[in-house]
């Protein structure tokens, strides 16, 4: 009788030593460091971006942290850690530009969903982001996209508007000067933003 051809593997070993399961992640096997180097590690824009550095996911989780918390300066702790934490999931499967991300369809979205849900409990926030917030920090996030499309990305600012809305405050761009980090820079920026808004 043949042998059972094993399962191919469905884990990613992490710098930490944390073997996390792609497939059922647990947040047991999820930390912050590892997060926040693999996400230094990834270039927003797919690396199509000025500099002697590539722009990072890390670099721009904190930039949406940052406009969050000038656009709502009530913000709780929390709700500018899943800010954040927004984008976290790419760590493990990378960013993808968004017309890809349409064209391979919800299945991925709800692996991303599903990562982010433990990445959300390992740091004591809910599994869900709730709706409103949601919708909040999508709104961050689409600014963040229009300052690095326009100051990095080579996009015209009629371009940028047209795919990412035009921003309400045209101080905005003034006070959000993006110059790419090095990788070690960006890892050690989350760092920091985490460990300010982490309990």
């Amino acid at each position: 009788m043949p042998r059972k051809a094993e399962p191919p593997r469905a884990w990613q070993r992490m710098l930490s030593g944390r073997r996390l399961d792609l497939l059922n992640p647990s947040p047991l096997d999820i930390e912050i460091e590892d997060i926040a180097h693999g996400l230094a590690r990834v270039a927003r824009w797919n690396g199509q971006t000025r500099g002697d550095h590539a722009l990072s996911v890390a670099q721009h989780c904190v930039l949406v942290t940052e406009i969050a918390g000038q656009l709502s300066p009530a913000l709780t702790r929390e709700e500018k850690l899943a800010a954040l934490l927004h984008d976290a999931p790419e760590y493990v499967v990378g960013d993808m530009i968004s017309p890809f991300k349409a064209a391979l369809g919800l299945d991925y979205k709800d692996f991303e969903l599903r990562l982010l849900a433990a990445i959300h409990i390992r740091f004591g926030l809910s599994a869900a982001t709730p709706p409103k917030l949601g919708v909040f920090i999508k709104s961050c996030d689409r600014l963040a996209a229009y300052l690095e499309a326009t100051q990095l990305a080579g996009f015209s600012t009629a371009e940028a508007e047209k795919f990412f809305g035009k921003p309400k405050d045209a101080g905005l761009a003034r006070r959000f000067a993006l110059k790419p980090l090095s990788p070690n820079d960006a890892s050690a920026l989350y760092l920091k933003t985490f460990r300010k808004l982490a309990p």
